[in-house]
């Protein structure tokens, strides 16, 4: 590769296109610069006190419309095919659903494992089918040159081929609220043989799946982008001790209603109501900008007893 960083497929096309524009728009500042300089010493006055009158060239003239023509028309060409290749996903691609929501991405595979890592097997495509729960995210690979937007009520896609192991970064490239900065996650591209274990161990975690964990939903429902579980401020307040310190001393908390202030206990109701209506009363001090959460009763009841057991 001829810049660092670069892999796959996808890399290879997205690399070749900018050098071969970079070329050309080097060349033209070379020959332009040389140009410049080569008629300031030629012509300067003390060598032309008396300048000719130059009427113009035909020639000159449908020379430097047409040449510049097909150069521009050249860089569209070559532009265009790459446009094509990252556009047309190749047959038998495995297909990931990505659902990005504030802060956090979820990889859902074909067997109904979700992840919040994409594992993927090298020399194979992957097709990612993109949305978004809340607002418009940007899914960004640099190391595959790959970006696309990920909207909400609506699908778009991208393709990838990676072509060597290794770990990837994953970054949101639209401002999507407080904690963008946070929104990352990694590609890891493994051996054939290492991803197909770990997708048949996945696969038969879905088939004996039991009752819903709540550490796994803190994860899987983007919880932990804005709760911490060891006391770390973030967008939101923390779950450790939320609950825990209610039946000793009176866990107690300032929240707001409707712009007026009240002190409520932090209780399960008061955990459960913030979960099922996230914005009715927001906790002082934090922004409320928590979005509406899909549980089931079973999910719910798992969430909050995991908060509940947060000491």
């Amino acid at each position: 590769m001829i810049f660092s960083g670069s892999t796959g497929l996808s890399g290879r096309v997205v690399d070749d296109v900018f050098l071969y524009i970079l070329a050309i728009c080097v060349f033209l500042l070379a020959l332009i610069t040389f140009l410049m300089v080569y008629f300031v010493i030629r012509y300067r006055r003390e060598k032309h006190p008396r300048p000719a009158e130059i009427e113009g060239s035909t020639w000159l003239e449908i020379t430097w419309t047409v040449i510049p023509t097909l150069i521009v028309l050249s860089m569209f060409y070559y532009g265009l095919t790459g446009f094509q290749f990252l556009r047309n996903t190749p047959e038998g691609s495995m297909v990931v659903k990505v659902t990005a929501r504030q802060w956090s991405w979820l990889f859902q595979y074909q067997n109904g494992a979700k992840d919040l890592e994409l594992r993927v097997p090298v020399g194979r495509p992957v097709k990612l089918i993109l949305t978004s729960e809340d607002v418009i995210h940007g899914f960004y690979a640099p190391a595959f040159r790959i970006k696309q937007d990920a909207v909400p009520r609506m699908e778009t896609y991208l393709w990838f081929q990676p072509t060597q192991t290794g770990a990837f970064d994953v970054l949101c490239s639209q401002y999507c609220g407080l904690e963008h900065s946070r929104m990352l996650t990694k590609i890891i591209v493994l051996p054939e043989e290492d991803f197909v274990k770990w997708y048949e161990g996945r696969k038969e975690e879905v088939a004996l799946k039991g009752p819903p964990s709540g550490s796994k939903l803190h994860q899987e429902k983007g919880c932990f982008a804005c709760h911490s579980t060891d006391g770390t401020p973030r967008v939101g307040p923390t779950f450790k001790g939320l609950f825990g310190k209610t039946e000793v001393v009176g866990k107690t908390e300032v929240v707001l209603t409707a712009g007026k202030e009240r002190t409520t206990v932090a209780d399960e109701a008061f955990i459960r109501k913030h979960i099922t209506e996230p914005n009715v009363d927001i906790v002082k001090g934090y922004p409320p900008v928590m979005p509406k959460v899909n549980l089931t009763e079973e999910e719910l009841t798992a969430l909050v007893e995991f908060i509940k057991n947060l000491k």
